[in-house]
């Protein structure tokens, strides 16, 4: 697949600043995440792991699982902290994004990495006490298990944890409240609420999205969005994440997550039969806390190997997400300009290189998007 040209719809300047906001991003993520997997596959297979373990080895099985998948979080963390402080507070500021003081960064950096210390530390809990309470059937039951709780969080973790980083208040405008209603129930998914997010406290970037499930679902739209943009502008943005839902695209990434994640759990418990392996990990069994390295090693691997797979359906849901945008709105034409308007405003990657774009990007890149919607603008039957 050949992609526009972006010079069609951006200027020189405005290219070669993408680039150099997003080429030390692309390095220094990738070297974050080369760290991440050589941490981990030094605490499998060293005795690092074992001399890291050694503070609570001692302790119950169960409490040695869970502090132990606690330490190894925490120390993955601090390997990264340079890095996320770059990429999350210094470059942002640099480019003028981030809105926040130092303290609000390290309070936002803090409250992540308990939220990721808790829920992998339950969750190594639960594996190892379930292949001790289970020797012949626990991988079965696990991978049931963590398929439910992957479909659970990803319903209704937006909800139970973005308060804890944002505060919500009703739009007050009435008037675009009720027109994006309209816009939710003629897309077929009723909202309960329109919130505005106070995302100035963190960024100027804008944008818009659905979350919740059932009584809980509502439409968010970024304060910054809400101060710049128009009506019209913020219809198309909301139209886009109404998209996904109308295709159902959170319920079927969640089920081959899900689906995935099981899949995972299966291949962990094969491997965890071979003894020559067991002892390269330093574990007796499947039941042994010194698995948890190898585990997280295991799920870091999987993800990069399945990652071009996954980012390749994440552009082609959200393409069909700006068509139903398109479709709801009627306004091709309108979608073109609020792309180019927010790719221009959060700094987008205008001109990724092929290799980028297969294998990282989520999302079609700007021209692309434009280039459709003037495609779609050009099918549309007239008068």
């Amino acid at each position: 697949m050949t992609l526009p040209d972006p010079g069609r719809y951006f200027s020189a300047e405005e290219i070669e600043r993408s680039r150099r906001y997003h080429r030390p991003i692309r390095r220094v993520g990738l070297l974050s995440a080369a760290l991440s997997v050589a941490l981990l596959a030094g605490l499998t297979f060293t005795r690092a792991g074992p001399w890291l373990a050694s503070p609570v080895d001692g302790l119950p099985r169960w409490g040695f699982a869970l502090s132990y998948g606690a330490i190894v979080v925490l120390a993955g963390a601090v390997l990264r902290f340079p890095f996320s402080l770059w990429r999350g507070h210094l470059h942002e500021r640099r480019w003028g994004f981030s809105t926040r003081r130092l303290r609000g960064f390290l309070a936002d950096w803090v409250k992540a990495l308990a939220i990721s210390v808790v829920l992998t530390a339950v969750t190594m809990l639960g594996l190892v006490q379930l292949a001790a309470w289970l020797p012949g059937t626990w991988p079965a039951v696990a991978a049931l298990l963590a398929a439910a709780l992957v479909v659970v969080l990803s319903f209704l973790g937006p909800v139970l944890f973005e308060p804890m980083f944002n505060r919500f208040r009703p739009l007050e405008d009435a008037a675009l409240s009720a027109d994006l209603q309209e816009l939710a129930s003629r897309a077929g998914v009723p909202v309960r609420r329109v919130l505005v997010t106070d995302a100035s406290r963190r960024t100027r970037k804008e944008n818009a999205y659905v979350s919740g499930l059932s009584r809980t679902r509502r439409i968010v739209v970024y304060d910054t969005l809400l101060r710049r943009g128009s009506a019209r502008e913020i219809g198309l943005v909301v139209a886009h994440e109404l998209g996904h839902w109308r295709a159902r695209h959170v319920l079927w990434g969640s089920v081959l997550a899900a689906a995935g994640t099981a899949m995972g759990v299966v291949v962990l418990a094969a491997l965890l039969t071979v003894h020559p392996l067991l002892h390269a990990i330093h574990a007796r069994g499947s039941s042994d806390p010194h698995i948890v390295p190898f585990v997280l090693l295991l799920g870091a691997v999987g993800g990069a190997v399945t990652q071009p797979f996954g980012v390749a359906l994440s552009r082609r849901w959200e393409r069909a997400a700006d068509r139903t945008s398109i479709h709801l709105t009627g306004d091709p034409s309108g979608f073109a300009e609020m792309e180019r308007n927010l790719a221009l405003i959060n700094l987008a990657e205008l001109d990724p290189s092929r290799f980028d774009y297969l294998l990282f990007y989520t999302h079609p890149a700007p021209a692309e998007r434009i280039a459709a919607a003037e495609a779609q603008e050009v099918e549309r039957p007239g008068p």
